[in-house]
């Protein structure tokens, strides 16, 4: 990987920046992607513009917002330097090999520098392009905003995950279960290689592509699987792996903050262990391990308890897709291994962080886990909202009283049990153990109906919802007085959103 340059001085509102766009994926050849322009919008407008990542790469926010900008992102414009592309890939989509699919709405545009290394940016919405098999090429403004919301919400809650800097809108119509508007997302995120890349070429017998495809994963991402150790010096054995631990990971995150991804598909695995895609998901309001949030999941393959098996899975389909060029079937069975392992121990340390009693005595293993399981058993038989009860919890061991915690069970007395076990468990400098918690359970989180009232407002082009929100999002663990709100129960109403894969 390049080291990181200097992000270049953001110039006047009036004129288009010089920015040093890079094509990495490019370079890979034709067989990879299709060169091609978005298809313009008529009349785009600003929905929102992130402010922060503008300007770590090196973009100015009143540019973005200014007329240039917002045709610029929306595509109806070539930003000077880019090089727009679709990239092709192939995927299995709820366990079905779904043959060819690829960025049938999204147009990668190249990469920038940041503080954090090279980031590529993507429209996503920007019209048709040769992957788009039955679609329109379009996204919705409804999809559009939830997307641009909940990047940044699993961005500040120290998830790994895609980016989103700008939302453009239009009003062109384009049709879904009903008529909607049309929006594009600029995506931001190192790469947006998913597992069905690796996929596409191996079906396609076409192992000179993959391993072309590989080796610049390798060399851009992971050059440390370019060692002798652990897989004798077999570089696509370590990827394999090294993807596996980061998507173990990711996956423990996903389930310690209640995150419902909605459609895991092979296409929708990123390749650097990033949530990529947000389309049907759903933090998690009453805690329901079983829950679905994909409204087409008619066989619950994506039900929130099952989200740790299905990236198993498809860590398995990327294996199968790696094995021309790993060549031995027991070393990449070995290089999954560390998945089964990582998995559980990630949750429960995620999970040690949420009681406080991380790093405290290293011999209570088995203990706590009976402590975080009892405590789970107890929020699904009553169905208790998943981040009040945590950010009461914290409060609790700041010093509130029991009953705000209490007061969410029925079951009193099978409560009481478990939290005289939990305080016994307690460190002693409770203080520390409550700033741990109050800055790991946050206070609010992008529940469906807070990102639905901010969609009403803004398909009648009024976006202080959207932007209210963006900041609560964007600083989840602090108190934010005046929306008190926006961090209580759902109302009744919230039990009947359903969201699908349309968007």
């Amino acid at each position: 990987m390049q080291a990181p340059q200097a992000a270049p001085e953001a110039v006047a509102a009036t004129g288009e920046p010089t920015l040093p766009w890079r094509h990495s994926l490019a370079g890979l050849g034709p067989a990879f992607y299709t060169e091609l322009e978005p298809t313009p919008l008529p009349s785009p407008y600003l929905v929102s513009a992130n402010r922060p990542l503008a300007r770590a790469l090196g973009l100015d926010p009143q540019w973005i917002a200014s007329p240039q900008g917002v045709n610029a992102f929306t595509g109806n414009s070539r930003l000077l330097g880019t090089r727009p592309l679709a990239s092709v890939y192939s995927g299995h989509q709820f366990g079905v090999w779904a043959g060819q699919l690829g960025d049938g709405r999204a147009i990668l545009l190249g990469e920038l520098d940041s503080a954090e290394g090279p980031q590529e940016l993507q429209l996503k919405g920007s019209g048709l392009t040769p992957y788009s098999r039955m679609g329109d090429g379009r996204a919705v403004l409804r999809s559009s905003i939830r997307e641009y919301l909940c990047s940044e919400a699993m961005h500040a809650l120290g998830i790994p995950t895609t980016r989103s800097l700008v939302v453009t809108g239009s009003d062109q119509s384009v049709r879904r279960e009903e008529i909607e508007s049309a929006a594009v997302v600029t995506r931001v995120a190192p790469s947006f290689i998913r597992f069905g890349h690796f996929e596409h070429f191996f079906a396609a017998g076409r192992h000179v592509e993959l391993r072309k495809l590989a080796d610049y994963v390798v060399d851009r991402f992971y050059p440390e699987c370019r060692g002798t150790e652990p897989f004798a010096g077999n570089a696509y054995a370590a990827l394999l792996a090294r993807v596996g631990e980061r998507t173990a990971a990711l996956v423990a995150q996903w389930q310690a903050v209640g995150f419902c991804h909605g459609v895991m598909n092979t296409d929708n695995m990123s390749i650097l262990g990033l949530t990529i895609d947000y389309g049907p998901f759903q933090f998690l309001d009453g805690f329901d391990p079983a829950h679905i949030c994909n409204h087409s999941d008619e066989t619950g393959r994506y039900a929130f308890n099952r989200q740790p098996n299905v990236a198993f899975w498809n860590l398995f389909c990327l294996a199968q897709a790696l094995m021309p060029l790993i060549e031995d079937q027991d070393l990449a069975l070995a290089a999954l291994e560390p998945y089964k392992t990582i998995f559980p121990r990630e949750l429960e340390r995620r999970m040690r962080d949420k009681l406080g009693i991380s790093g405290i005595g290293e011999g209570e293993a088995p203990a706590d886990r009976e402590l975080i399981e009892t405590i789970l058993q107890l929020m699904a038989k009553e169905r208790v909202d998943y981040p009040i009860f945590w950010r009461r919890l914290s409060r609790f061991v700041a010093g509130e009283p029991a009953e705000t915690v209490r007061d969410l069970f029925l079951e009193r007395e099978s409560f009481d049990a478990w939290l005289r076990q939990y305080e016994a468990r307690l460190p002693a400098d409770r203080g520390a153990a409550a700033s741990a918690m109050l800055a790991t359970n946050p206070k609010y989180v992008l529940r469906n109906h807070l990102a639905e009232l901010a969609i009403r407002q803004a398909k009648l082009e009024d976006f202080s919802g959207v932007e209210t929100l963006l900041g609560l999002v964007q600083s989840p663990f602090e108190e934010h007085p005046a929306h008190e709100d926006m961090a209580g129960f759902p109302p009744d109403w919230a039990h009947h959103i359903e969201i699908s894969c349309s968007s």
